[in-house]
């Protein structure tokens, strides 16, 4: 291809000096015909391949190249079928006697015509979308994969996104309770995709089957749900390009925080900065288009929804409760009953009746034991020989007092040392460890070994009065030991006195 300065000298010559084709042929170097194209256009026009409608070499093929594409929708996008594959199954396969680029012609000719196209569409505002991404963020310290949920408001792109170890149930229900806060109202509908907690199966008809915890929600904020088509995330593309935005821009570099907490209040900051931000086509802020959104949405319930998975259960007969792979310890006085487990972000509450029993930190580990320590105490006192070697104490972080107070108790009381121990342990029970703490460093201060003393001790801390400890009720307290005066001293002591006082009253004689 010629440049745009040979035609411009070329053109130059023939139209405004007059020379001939010939002539210019033969002085510019180029072939007649070059010349002819070059004075038909001002520019090079470029090479276009002429397009072939008939194959006729392909005819009686294309149905099994389409047949072939079509299987590879099915199978990994990596194992997929390229066109000089294809080529090559049909001359090895099917007796194809063309050549390869008619087939790479008609591959990416068909791949273009089922291209899907889109229509603009516009949002009136009110109305939200949500979904859920995957970022990496190092979380106190360790690195975790955070799934944040994001939820934006379309009319004026506005967006909240908040971080959690798993897209749970519970992480989907506490990411609506969080997005409602921040826009300070519920948006009329909501557009998802068909996640599974969120619709528990789609029906032959097109309708979603809810799951329980999400018709709760529903139900608590009476907004509208809404569903994409399976696997075309595009239906909810506002949403889907936040997610990448949010990984982008919130995520990059990775994101060193404290705690969850902390990572999702940097979250929140930044999405309130990105208000102010004027986008593409538009001569409002974010936050100016947010006011009219706001102002469709429906009222905030007095109180948020209950965002936790509900689940039954039971306790085995370690005084255990599975919920999702891991198992929680309770008091083992509610060994073998049913209780209900309510499964939170980060806590799972369990519950006998009305009452709850136990609380611990959530584990997103797999067959994970989570012990409270307290829970089995009232077992150990009968079983005091599992003392050492009992699991839910292993690891328990007691101030170092309290090695020192149970080495006393046994040195002291032998066996029955280590029962006294674990009744001092139970009041932990009723009262907290800072309060038992000072209690036991008090007793070992006074010398008073005994879970009795202990107990008094720190009730007299509780209630700000000094302690009255009786030898009698202690007898492993120390003694001082008191011999019984003999009345022979105490005549030894006036026989003392008079020879004291003797000297004294011969000067004043001598004196007169």
């Amino acid at each position: 291809m010629y440049s745009v300065d040979i035609y411009r000298r070329v053109r130059l010559a023939c139209h405004r000096d007059g020379m001939s084709g010939r002539e210019a042929a033969r002085q510019f170097g180029l072939d007649r015909k070059t010349v002819s194209k070059i004075l038909k256009y001002s520019v090079p026009p470029g090479y276009q391949r002429s397009v072939r409608v008939r194959r006729p070499k392909l005819d009686g093929f294309t149905d099994i190249i389409d047949q072939i594409l079509e299987e590879d929708g099915t199978v990994h996008r990596k194992q997929r079928h390229t066109a000089k594959r294809i080529f090559e199954r049909l001359r090895d396969e099917h007796g194809f006697t063309g050549k390869q680029t008619i087939v790479k012609d008609y591959v990416r000719e068909r791949g273009r015509r089922q291209r899907e196209m889109f229509v603009p569409l516009s949002h009136p505002p009110g109305h939200a979308q949500a979904d859920f991404g995957e970022a990496d963020a190092i979380i106190g310290g360790v690195r975790h994969r955070a799934h944040f949920f994001v939820m934006t408001l379309p009319h004026s792109d506005a967006c909240f996104v908040s971080a959690y170890p798993s897209a749970t149930t519970e992480a989907w229900l506490d990411g609506h309770n969080r997005a409602f806060a921040f826009f300070e109202g519920v948006p009329q509908s909501i557009l998802y995709d068909n996640d599974k907690c969120l619709v528990a199966r789609i029906l032959p008809d097109g309708t979603r089957q809810r799951t329980q915890a999400f018709s709760g929600l529903q139900s608590h904020y009476l907004f509208q749900d809404r569903y994409g088509r399976p696997g075309k995330g595009n239906d909810k593309g506002n949403v889907e390009g936040v997610v990448g935005l949010a990984r982008r821009n919130f995520m990059t570099p990775l994101p060193r925080c404290q705690s969850w907490d902390a990572f999702n209040a940097s979250l929140e900051a930044a999405c309130r900065k990105r208000q102010d931000e004027v986008l593409r086509g538009h001569r409002e802020s974010i936050g100016e288009r947010l006011v009219r959104d706001q102002a469709m949405l429906m009222v905030l319930p007095p109180t948020p929804f209950d965002a936790c998975d509900k689940q039954s259960g039971r306790v085995s007969s370690l005084s255990l409760v599975r919920y999702r792979t891991n198992d929680y310890s309770v008091p083992v006085a509610y060994g073998h009953q049913e209780v209900w487990v309510r499964g939170y972000v980060h806590e799972v509450v369990i519950g006998c009746g009305g009452e709850i029993v136990a609380r611990h930190p959530r584990s997103y580990d797999r067959e994970d034991m989570i012990f409270d320590p307290i829970h089995y105490l009232s077992l150990l006192e009968r079983k005091i020989g599992a003392l050492d070697q009992a699991a839910p104490l292993a690891g328990w972080a007691l101030p170092d007092a309290f090695a020192t107070f149970r080495r006393l108790l046994e040195a002291r009381m032998g066996k029955p040392g280590k029962r006294e121990y674990v009744q001092v342990l139970r009041l932990l029970e009723t009262f907290d460890l800072e309060a038992l703490h000072g209690a036991i460093k008090d007793a070992l201060r006074l010398g008073a070994i005994g879970f009795d003393a202990v107990k008094h001790l720190l009730l007299c801390r509780i209630e700000r009065r000094p302690p009255k400890l009786n030898l009698d009720v202690y007898p492993y307290l120390p003694r001082a030991a008191v011999a019984v005066t003999a009345a022979a001293s105490y005549m030894s002591l006036l026989q003392e006195a008079g020879k004291a006082a003797r000297p004294d009253r011969d000067t004043i004689g001598g004196a007169s």
